[in-house]
């Protein structure tokens, strides 16, 4: 990995190396949805800052690293707010603890490999990699100083976030503290849809109810 690949003096720091931010609808899927579920699970939280394909570079000095974009990070202690791209020195010095890839055809081996090494030298503590053409979750979680590969991986519960990690036979499943499903954001409109029915079926059952008792004389 080049820190100084594409390396502009007048910009040093850029906000986007103009790929997209998914290869395919499957990865850009994922993203979304596991991104926007941990900005609901943290909604109440103002610091933990998510973050999708968001540029993030470690230390100030562009011969030395950077930058990486995770698929999602997570930088817990630090505030919620727009950035055009993550810069540790201005930000505590604290670097994100949480990140997610999601593969896709596109990735080599080479670049996962540079992307673990990256990720190990500045500090990740959990590592989450993804594949969904082939079902497959690996797990790092930091121990003695190194991203270290878990080998229990069903079940798993993530130390920081709290989320449960469920691998079925078919995809993988995500499911908040609460044992709530993390869903798309289509998935989560036809249950608020739904929900929304439920209340008004509710209602008006209890209205005829209350029409009942009055009709016997009755003042609910």
């Amino acid at each position: 990995m080049n820190p100084l690949a594409h390396f502009d003096p007048d910009d040093p720091y850029p906000e986007s190396d103009g790929e997209p931010m998914a290869e395919n609808t499957e990865q850009y899927e994922w993203l979304v949805k596991i991104k926007e579920n941990l900005e609901i699970l943290f909604a109440q939280d103002p610091q933990v800052f998510v973050a999708g394909d968001l540029f993030w570079y470690p230390v100030l000095d562009r011969r030395i690293a950077g930058p990486v974009a995770p698929d999602v990070m997570v930088a817990i202690g630090r505030p919620k707010g727009r950035r055009g791209c993550y810069k540790q020195w201005e930000e505590g010095g604290i670097a994100p603890q949480v990140v997610f890839e999601i593969l896709s055809p596109a990735n080599s081996l080479k670049e996962m490999a540079d992307k673990l090494a990256y990720y190990d030298a500045y500090g990740i503590e959990e590592y989450y990699v993804y594949d969904p053409s082939a079902n497959m979750l690996e797990i790092r979680l930091r121990q003695e100083g190194r991203l270290r590969r878990m080998s229990h991986l069903n079940g798993w519960i993530s130390p920081r976030l709290g989320i449960r990690f469920a691998l079925s036979g078919e995809t993988l499943e995500i499911f908040d503290p609460q044992g709530q499903p993390f869903l798309t954001s289509v998935e989560l409109a036809a249950r608020l849809r739904d929900e929304a029915a439920r209340a008004e079926q509710e209602h008006a059952r209890a209205e005829q109810l209350a029409e009942r008792l009055r009709a016997l004389g009755f003042e609910p």
